[in-house]
């Protein structure tokens, strides 16, 4: 088969034309045959059994059956009319219905002639099959025998303008026919061999058109192997050609700056997983390669300590360190925290955000050419054209999915060299996520929560326990402790989301009165001043209680709160509902986080409040979440386009995925530049993907 073939514009298909084509592009970005054939079905419809009508059960099940429409009428009833045939077999009979499509439908219809019709059967004094698909004996036995019928993905439009599964079907035989159904294979002799994988071709074959449930496995199998594998390949290309080609700054000194710090201003003694992490991050700035790094940890387990010391031993080797966070309340909070603990040492630090003053701005230009300023920290202004730095040698992203891929290639440019890269995160990753979107970064994971720390106690409770709730309020209040109660945001309703957050307020101030209880009120309609100026009495203890909407959920640091009270848990997500369980639990007292709903909730809603209650570990959370949500979802749009799999899912294939990244960094291990004899198809395909980017635009 010549390869071009597939790059033709798909309306040069015979049954496509231009306005089939422009659907085709717009609904389903099918562009070219080699689209076409990607656009893998969702599910299938087994058509391996014929029924008879006297064998039909009163279930409203999908059936296939041979006969012929023998009497056609229109009926009016209350509402419009509808068409009933009299179908029948050797047998009995039956009526097939039309609410819609009289006209074509009546026209097109030939009586006395066998029919396979397939549809779903309804009873109501008597078997009926509303709208079957149809389609004449002699036609049926003819065309590609499909025994397992393909549904394939579909719109309301495509619907609605006649491209029907059974029109795509249709394409995708003509499309075989065209073709002669041969593909070259994009995977090697070994693989194929080690694995017992079938061939391209078969699997393509089968994945449209299965002859039976086995050899819809095998292709199914197959054909996510090979996604997965070519996109492990890719990364782990990256990683391995950024650490031979990509070089850093090797930081060989571990100067006074970092040993006068760990010897005498460590407020606290460092986890044994803080003190792995900062011996993996040592040893890859100590080298001559650029390190590339993420680090993992859940609220509250000390990353902030990891960041500092790591620009301690870039300072220590005379270059600047930057820290971007994605919030004005984020980077402050890390501005105040690191100018507490530096407050010793003889380092200069400053904060530049959008909101920093010309005059401000000067200086911290000035002193970050001239090589005095040491630690930057900043929001999205530090990536501004105008802020050079004399030597950055180390920048640290908060936050890594908040930014996109082009704004962290900013930072990488301020420089001949690129600086050391740590990403920080608290959201944890799913391990098998953390393979397909961060497989180019090594991965530092911080396990395990500073000594003293109490884990926090969560219950679920129903709106009717209120009462209850509020007296646990008030004894807590009594000894000294501050509260939170959390409201959902959510855009789409937004008076509804006040109005609940305002009833609340009033019950709260109702049950807790001045003078004897003072409350902060925070939400998104207020200015900025007034919410730092509630905030900032929650913080200094002014306030007993504070009643917001999720604006909390990043940056605020109150070690006296103790007490977590999410309103409508049921709105929120697991990873936003963690986030604000972390918001408590940050002194030495024991916190508690309540989960108050209604009654009325769904199986999905349920799994989220019982894992909250099970477990206070971030990385089983992130599990959970990730086989609710999928991984499109987990990331948001900057990264769901590596998720964007055709076939495969992170969640369910999970074995698939580890042994295609088994597989790929065996490949390259043994053949970094995929220049042997039997890795050559591998290599082609792989310069193929380089150039289109889309994984599927060039396996076949």
């Amino acid at each position: 088969m010549n390869p071009n073939i597939l790059q033709t514009p798909i309306d040069y298909l015979k049954g496509v034309g231009p306005s089939r084509a422009d659907l085709l592009r717009t609904e389903l970005g099918v562009h070219t045959y080699q689209d076409l054939v990607n656009l893998f079905p969702n599910r299938y419809i087994d058509k391996t059994n014929y029924y008879k009508i006297n064998e039909l059960q009163r279930t409203s099940a999908e059936v296939q059956m041979v006969g012929k429409i023998v009497h056609i009428k229109m009926v009016e009833q209350k509402r419009g009319k509808r068409l009933v045939a009299k179908f029948i077999d050797d047998t009995g009979e039956m009526e097939l219905v039309w609410f819609r499509g009289h006209k074509w439908i009546k026209e097109n219809i030939k009586l006395n002639i066998p029919y396979v019709i397939f549809g779903k059967t309804k009873y109501y004094n008597g078997f009926s099959m509303p709208h079957p698909e149809m389609e004449l004996l002699s036609e049926h036995e003819k065309n590609l025998k499909v025994m397992m019928q393909p549904v394939y993905p579909s719109t309301e439009k495509l619907s609605n303008r006649g491209i029907t599964n059974r029109v795509l079907s249709k394409m995708m035989q003509q499309l075989f026919l065209d073709t002669k159904a041969r593909f070259y294979d994009t995977l090697s002799e070994e693989i194929r061999s080690e694995l017992k994988l079938i061939h391209k071709s078969e699997a393509i074959l089968n994945i449209h058109f299965p002859k039976n449930q086995e050899l819809l496995a095998k292709a199914q199998y197959r054909l996510k192997f090979e996604e997965l594998f070519y996109i492990q390949l890719q990364l782990i290309t990256k990683k391995l050609i950024r650490k031979q080609k990509i070089k850093g700054f090797p930081f060989t000194e571990v100067g006074d700056h970092f040993t006068n710090f760990y010897n005498n201003h460590l407020p606290f003694e460092l986890t044994n997983a803080q003190k792995r992490v900062i011996k993996e991050i040592r040893k890859d700035i100590g080298s001559s390669a650029q390190m590339n790094r993420l680090l993992q940890g859940d609220v509250g387990s000390g990353k902030t300590i990891v960041a500092l010391m790591t620009t301690l031993l870039a300072i220590d080797n005379d270059f600047q360190a930057c820290l971007m966070a994605p919030t004005a309340i984020l980077a402050n909070q890390h501005y105040q925290g690191i100018v507490e603990l530096t407050k010793d040492l003889n380092i200069n630090v400053r904060l530049l955000m959008g909101s920093s003053k010309a005059k401000e701005r000067r200086e911290i230009h000035q002193e970050l050419e001239d090589g005095t300023l040491h630690i930057l920290i900043g929001t999205h202004a530090v990536l501004e054209d105008k802020v050079k730095f004399k030597n950055l040698g180390l920048a640290i992203i908060d936050e890594q999915h908040r930014f996109g891929v082009a704004q962290r290639s900013k930072l990488w440019h301020k420089n001949t060299y690129p600086p050391h890269i740590l990403v920080m995160t608290a959201t944890p990753i799913p391990r098998t996520l953390a393979m397909s979107l961060y497989g180019d970064l090594d991965i530092s994971v911080i396990d395990e929560l500073p000594p003293g720390r109490k884990s926090i106690k969560t219950v679920h409770r129903y709106d009717s326990n209120r009462l209850k709730v509020f007296k646990f309020i008030a004894d807590e209040i009594q000894k000294g402790r501050q509260v939170y109660v959390v409201y959902p945001l959510i855009q789409e309703s937004e008076a509804l989301d006040y109005k609940d957050l305002m009833d609340g307020y009033e019950s709260i101030a109702r049950s807790f009165p001045t003078p004897d209880y003072q409350i902060s009120i925070v939400h998104g309609k207020m200015k900025p001043a007034d919410k730092d100026y509630e905030m900032e009495r929650f913080v200094k203890g002014e306030t007993n209680i504070m009643v917001a909407t999720t604006v909390i959920e990043v940056g605020v640091n109150v070690p006296n709160a103790s007490v977590m009270i999410i309103e409508s848990a049921e709105r929120f997500g697991l990873s936003q509902l963690h986030q604000l369980r972390g918001r408590v639990g940050r002194g030495a007292e024991q916190s508690f986080c309540i989960l108050m709903t209604s009654f009325k909730l769904s199986s999905d809603s349920k799994t989220r409040l019982e894992t909250m209650v099970r477990t206070n570990d971030g990385f089983d959370i992130a599990e959970v979440d990730l086989k609710l949500r999928g991984p499109g979802d987990i990331m948001g749009t900057q990264q769901s386009g590596v998720l964007n799999l055709k076939i495969a899912d992170i969640v369910r294939d999970n074995d698939i995925l580890k042994t295609a990244r088994y597989y790929a960094m065996k490949i390259l291990k043994e053949d970094p530049s995929l220049s042997l004899e039997k890795n050559k198809i591998l290599l082609f395909t792989y310069q193929q993907l380089a150039k289109h980017k889309n994984i599927w635009n060039y396996i076949s």
